[in-house]
C-alpha cells in the first residue's frame, strides 16, 4: 500500500491532508434527488446552502445537477450545466475545492473550465472521453462503482464476490489514468454504497472498508441517508437519517476512509471531533 498517496489527494491548486479526515457536503442542485430533489434549484438558495456546508465545517463542496437516484430520469446536458456551471464560477473563488458530481464528459470539460478542482463521477469514468479529459487536466477525480444504470441499478444486483468486483472495476479505472500520466494522488475511490447493491452487500461494503483502503488509494464513502440505513432503522424520510448516517459515516472512518459525503455537514463534524479527541486524548490539555 502507498501510504504517502492515501493520505494526499492532489485536486488542482489543492492539496488535501488526509491524515485528517475530509467532509465533503452535498449541494444538489435537481428537481428528484431522493433526500433533498428541488430544495436548492434556485441559485440564490444554493448559494446560501453552499456557504451553509462550509460555514458548518465541509471541507469540499460537490455540485450535481442530475439525480442518480434509482430510477431516476435523464435530463439533457445542456440543462445540467445550466444548473451546474454558474454555482462553479460563483464558489470557484472559494478557499475550499469546489467538485461536480457528473457523469458526462461535456459537463466534466466545462466545469473544469469553469473552476472546479474535482470531478466526482458515479459511472466510474465510463462514458466515452472521460479519462482523456481527466487526463488533460490536474483536477481530482473521485471513480464510483455502480451496477447497471441509475434507472434500473436496484432491480436485481448480483454479484459472484462483491468486494473483488468492486475493487478491480475501481483499479482497473485507476490504472487507465495512470497510464494517461494521472499521478496516483489525484485519483479517490469509491465503492458505491446504494449504487446496484442490496441492503445486505451495502452493509458488506461498510464491514469490509478497509479493504478498499488497502488498495492504496483515497477512498471515499457516501452513505448519507441512504435507503438501506433506512431499511434496517425503519425510518423512511430520508431526512430522519441523520443518527444513522452519521454512525455508518463514522464507523467508516474508524476503518480508514478518509472522505465521507454528506448532507449534514455539522453533525458529521462534530462526530468526527469527539472521535479524534478519543484517539488523541493525551494531547488534550
Amino acid at each position: 500500500m502507498d501510504t504517502d498517496k492515501a493520505l494526499l489527494w492532489q485536486c488542482g491548486k489543492f492539496k488535501l491532508d488526509l491524515s485528517v479526515p475530509k467532509i465533503m457536503g452535498i449541494l444538489n442542485v435537481t428537481a428528484d434527488s431522493f433526500s433533498d430533489g428541488g430544495d436548492f434549484l434556485n441559485k440564490d438558495a444554493a448559494l446560501r446552502q453552499a456557504e451553509q456546508l462550509r460555514k458548518d465545517g465541509a471541507d469540499i463542496i460537490d455540485i450535481g445537477g442530475q439525480s442518480t437516484r434509482p430510477g431516476a430520469d435523464s435530463i439533457s446536458v445542456q440543462e445540467e450545466m445550466d444548473r451546474v456551471l454558474p454555482l462553479v464560477e460563483a464558489l470557484s473563488s472559494w478557499d475550499i475545492p469546489i467538485s461536480v458530481d457528473t457523469f458526462e464528459p461535456k459537463v466534466m470539460r466545462e466545469a473544469l473550465a469553469a473552476g472546479a478542482s474535482i470531478i466526482n463521477d458515479v459511472y466510474g469514468l465510463r462514458k466515452d472521453g472521460a479519462l482523456e479529459i481527466i487526463g488533460a487536466s490536474d483536477c481530482g477525480v473521485c471513480i464510483m462503482h455502480m451496477q447497471g444504470e441509475p434507472k434500473n441499478m436496484q432491480k436485481n444486483p448480483q454479484y459472484a464476490d462483491l468486494l473483488s468486483e468492486v475493487s478491480n472495476f475501481l483499479t482497473t479505472q485507476a490504472k487507465k489514468l495512470e497510464l494517461l500520466g494521472v499521478s496516483g494522488n489525484r485519483i479517490c475511490l469509491d465503492p458505491g454504497f446504494g449504487f446496484g447493491k442490496t441492503v445486505k452487500q451495502n452493509f458488506e461494503l461498510l464491514a469490509e472498508a478497509d479493504h478498499f483502503v488497502r488498495i492504496g488509494y483515497p477512498v471515499l464513502y457516501g452513505m448519507s441517508r441512504k435507503s438501506s440505513l433506512g431499511a434496517v432503522t425503519g425510518k423512511e424520510n430520508p431526512k430522519d437519517r441523520l443518527i444513522s448516517s452519521v454512525t455508518a459515516h463514522l464507523i467508516a472512518v474508524e476503518k480508514g476512509i478518509q472522505i465521507v459525503r454528506v448532507h449534514d455537514a455539522a453533525a458529521m463534524k462534530e462526530a468526527l471531533t469527539i472521535l479524534n479527541c478519543t484517539q488523541n486524548y493525551k494531547d488534550l490539555g
